[in-house]
């Protein structure tokens, strides 16, 4: 394998490899996304239905 080919396998392994590290540590700190309570949502009724 020549040098150029070399430096070049290397260079595109560590940028793939930087890139892919920074979008799995950028999921990793992003908040999650509050989920809807449903029961928050009928505090204001006052009668249960029965099934």
């Amino acid at each position: 394998m020549s040098t150029s080919a070399l430096i070049t396998m290397i260079l595109v392994q560590v940028t793939v490899t930087v890139v892919t590290a920074y979008f799995f540590f950028k999921v990793l700190r992003t908040p999650p996304k509050p989920e809807p309570d449903s029961f928050s949502e009928n505090d204001d009724e006052t009668v249960r239905q029965s099934n």
